[in-house]
């Protein structure tokens, strides 16, 4: 089959992820055509089955949707099938198209946007169904959420998210664990940073051989979300001398290092659509302690985490505190490396391209 793909999201944090670690699989049996940079494309320039179509139009511009370039168009249209890993389409695609809606937060979570911008993402959504021949997402949950707020009569597959590739790749020198505890996300409410810090504050005043740090993987200047609360919790901690500490951006071999050398992983979050960061911890050997939302449940029920209440500072703070710092077993690092992977969700994939073409 000839699929051509949109690359343009490349470098746009986990759905960037989520079509590079794709292409490889998509181009083992197939030709393809991918539309991005010379920079986004760049990882694919030496690989067979593959030709070029460099683009910088932005994804959700009005460019995008109503004057796309004619010789793009012309390229993309004598392929079999185009897919988008989002739920961004250019006008003007006469091929099957197939998209990608990863969550439904914005719909789901109060507060994230106001009422034009929550207006807009669904305009966005319901168009990627209405235009697609197939939309595709990443959890059950997810689907069920889609299901719940936009009208879907396509084909809807869940095709999940796993960890990177570079994650699996051995270290020259296994990191020695140091005593902190990492925090990987951004601090929209709904990621529950709020609970970690208060669980946090709990743990240091219940416990005086308690002396982990927090570490926040990003920039505590690039924090723009409107959640005052958490950013003035922050500042408090800091000003009382919690050692919490912000990474800024960091490089995939950087951030591989803090996870291996992290003795655990917190994941609060109160909505997700996947969650990806406790999968990826465990792929380097370091547990996770996770909250119990559903889609959690759903994708780690049967992994070697623990689980507490969503929300709930206290069962958190107790956690941490008795958390047990240990290696995985042959059969749980098994599970952890096969449960989930891009090749299985690639050949879903084309396996429903193929059908719906």
């Amino acid at each position: 089959m000839r699929i051509a793909i949109d690359c343009r999201m490349i470098g746009s944090g986990g759905i960037g992820s989520f079509i590079s670690e794709l292409i490889p699989h998509f181009i083992e049996e197939n030709e393809c055509l991918l539309i991005g940079t010379h920079e986004q494309c760049e990882p694919f320039l030496r690989m067979q089955n593959v030709q070029f179509c460099f683009c910088d139009i932005k994804p959700f511009s009005f460019k995008e949707a109503f004057s796309f370039p004619y010789d793009i168009l012309e390229e993309i249209n004598h392929y079999d099938a185009y897919f988008t890993p989002y739920c961004n389409i250019p006008g003007g695609i006469d091929i099957p198209i197939f998209s990608v809606i990863h969550d439904v937060v914005f719909l789901d979570v109060k507060g994230l946007t106001g009422f034009l911008g929550k207006l807009a993402r669904k305009l966005f959504y319901q168009r990627a169904i209405n235009y697609s021949n197939a939309v595709f997402t990443v959890s059950e949950f997810s689907k069920e959420r889609i299901l719940h707020h936009l009208h879907c009569k396509k084909t809807l597959e869940v095709v999940y998210n796993a960890a990177p590739a570079y994650l699996k790749e051995p270290f020259e020198e296994e990191p020695a664990k140091k005593d902190q505890i990492l925090f990987v996300g951004n601090i929209k409410k709904h990621k529950g940073l709020k609970t970690l810090l208060e669980a946090y504050e709990i743990a240091a005043k219940t416990s005086r051989d308690f002396s982990s740090t927090l570490v926040i993987v990003g920039n505590a200047d690039n924090f723009r979300t409107g959640d005052d609360e958490t950013i003035q919790k922050i500042q408090n901690l800091q000003n009382a001398g919690q050692k919490i500490e912000f990474t800024g951006k960091i490089s995939n071999d950087e951030l591989k290092y803090l996870y291996a050398e992290s003795k655990l992983l917190v994941q609060p979050s109160l909505y997700e659509g996947f969650g990806i960061p406790p999968l990826e911890a465990m792929t380097v050997g370091t547990r996770a302690l996770i909250s119990d939302i559903p889609v959690f449940k759903e994708i780690y029920g049967s992994f070697p985490v623990t689980f507490f209440k969503t929300g709930d500072a206290n069962d958190l703070a107790e956690k941490i505190l008795h958390f047990e710092e240990k290696p995985f077993t042959e059969n749980e690092h098994s599970l952890i490396q096969n449960t989930y992977s891009y090749k299985k969700s690639a050949e879903k994939i084309i396996e429903v391209m193929s059908k719906m073409r």
